[in-house]
This record gives structure tokens, C-alpha cells and sequence, in this order.
């Protein structure tokens, strides 16, 4: 049976779940909702919502809440809706951290209409004109801690990624958040770090622009990231980044050491090791 959903964030994720699901019949109207008002009316006219209503409005009026803001924002909201969540209806949020969530509505008495979950799909664009179909198809889609939340959450949620086509994977939070510390959160500061580096050493944007390659592109192209989502997640996640980030320096500085004193054979065998990465990769 489609259900009447309301997306609270209609930027990439919650603008390309809304297309899909409607596109796939999960969704039988999109209830929209944002803190922009640009944002609310650019996904009316791409069609991502089908009306624009105020947050209490919006959770009131639907059988499935989707929130998906800044994991800030979600820290601040998800207790609110919590509170006027109709009996019947079930919350999940599409966040990439956990841990910090969930500890903030353990003991919410509504606590078990809550699933927490985080689709591993996007991009580095935002904003509701950066929703697309077919986002999350063939991407791993992850729900944590199903125990704490009722049956029919989990499955309505697990139903939900069915149809935009993810593969689900059941995992605790705190799992989950040092995981995506290592897959996810590290390669946007990678890629933060390296394009200051390069803007501070190259002056001339040109040269950048007439230069950079498919390799440079690629390894930066998360550095576009917006501020406003990447900002709070590394705050949240910071238990789990800062180690692997240190661990990363380690073979970076490994690496420096190496072309320093002309160590070919032991940058070689690095490299080589490196390689390893795309057997792992080719079993995804």
C-alpha cells in the first residue's frame, strides 16, 4: 500500500528518495518541507514534493517521516517530532552518524517509531536541483540498532530501500559510525585538505584548470562538498576520525620518507600494497 510520506530536507537525498519513491508507487504524495524557502518552492516545480507544509503540519499528516538535514539539525529536530508523532506513524533519518542521534532520544517514550538509517549513496552537489532518479539503486543502505525499534518501523523501512532499489545491511551505531569514519568521512578530508593545499600552492586558478586531470578531479571532487552538512558530521564523528586520520598521516609521512632518501624498492613495494585495494573493492 503507498503511503503518504513527508521529507523533511528536500536537498539530494531527501529531493532523489521523493522521485523514486513516487516514480516506484511507495509514495502516494510527497509532503515537502524546508528551512528554505527557495529550496521548498524549487521542489514543487522539479516535482519532487507535491505541497509545501510547515514542519508540524507535515509530520501530522503523514504515515512515514523521512528527515533529511544536516545531522545538526537532525540532533535538534528529531526529538521535536518525536514528541508530536502520530501514534501510528514511523520517523527514520537518512544521516551519516548515529551514535550522537540515537543516544539524544534513547529514552524518548516514542523511541521505538524511530529507525535509523543511512543510505551510502550521494554526491558533492546540494539542494533539491541536485536530485536525480536512481541515486540509490544498487548502493548499500544501512539501519542501526533494528532491536530498539518496532518490527513494523524496521520493515516499512526495510520496504522503502527495497524500492529504491539498495542493499540492506543491519549494523549497531557505534559499528556504523567508525566504518564510514574509515570509508566515507576520510575521504572528504582528504580531499578538503588537498584541494587547500593545492589553492595555497598554485596561485594561478588557470593553471589549475587547464592542468588538473581525471586523477585530480576525481580525488578532489568530494573538497565541493557543502559546509553546512560536512561540518557537523566531522564534529559528531570525530572519536572515530581523528584515529584513522593520524593512522593516515602515518603512511603519508611513510610515503615522504621513502622518495626522500630514494627508496625505490620500499616506495615500490607501497605502492604495491596500495594495489591490494582493488580486489577488495572488486568484491562489493
Amino acid at each position: 500500500m503507498s503511503k503518504k510520506i513527508s521529507i523533511i530536507g528536500l536537498g539530494l537525498i531527501g529531493g532523489s528518495m521523493a522521485l523514486d519513491l513516487k516514480k516506484s508507487g511507495f509514495a502516494s504524495e510527497i509532503i515537502g518541507t524546508d528551512k528554505s524557502k527557495l529550496h521548498e518552492q524549487q521542489a514543487l516545480e522539479l516535482g519532487i514534493a507535491d505541497k509545501i507544509l510547515p514542519l508540524e503540519e507535515a509530520v501530522q499528516s503523514s504515515g512515514l517521516v523521512i528527515l533529511s538535514t544536516p545531522v545538526d539539525v537532525s540532533l535538534r529536530l528529531l526529538p521535536y517530532i518525536l514528541d508530536i508523532l502520530p501514534s501510528d506513524s514511523i520517523v527514520m533519518d537518512v544521516g551519516s552518524t548515529k551514535s550522537s542521534l540515537m543516544e539524544k532520544v534513547k529514552a524518548h517514550p516514542n523511541r521505538k517509531s524511530y529507525v535509523p538509517s543511512h543510505p551510502m549513496a550521494g554526491t558533492e552537489y546540494s539542494g533539491p536541483t541536485a536530485a536525480f532518479h536512481g541515486l540509490f539503486k544498487d548502493k548499500v543502505a544501512i539501519i542501526c540498532n533494528s532491536e530498539d525499534s518496532f518490527p513494523k518501523a524496521v520493515n516499512l523501512v526495510s520496504e522503502l530501500y527495497f524500492h529504491l532499489g539498495s542493499r540492506l545491511i543491519l549494523m549497531d551505531s557505534e559499528s556504523h559510525d567508525e566504518h564510514v569514519g574509515y570509508v566515507s568521512h576520510l575521504s572528504h578530508a582528504i580531499s578538503y585538505a588537498l584541494a587547500v593545499a593545492v589553492l595555497e600552492k598554485e596561485k594561478d586558478d588557470s593553471a589549475i584548470f587547464n592542468l588538473a586531470s581525471g586523477g585530480f578531479a576525481s580525488t578532489v571532487r568530494l573538497a565541493k562538498s557543502s559546509v553546512d552538512m560536512w561540518l557537523p558530521i566531522f564534529e559528531q564523528n570525530s572519536k572515530h576520525i581523528l584515529p584513522i586520520i593520524n593512522t593516515y598521516l602515518d603512511k603519508l609521512n611513510l610515503f615522504k620518507s621513502y622518495l626522500e632518501k630514494g627508496e625505490t624498492e620500499k616506495l615500490s613495494d607501497f605502492i604495491k600494497e596500495a594495489n591490494r585495494i582493488k580486489t577488495k573493492l572488486e568484491k562489493k
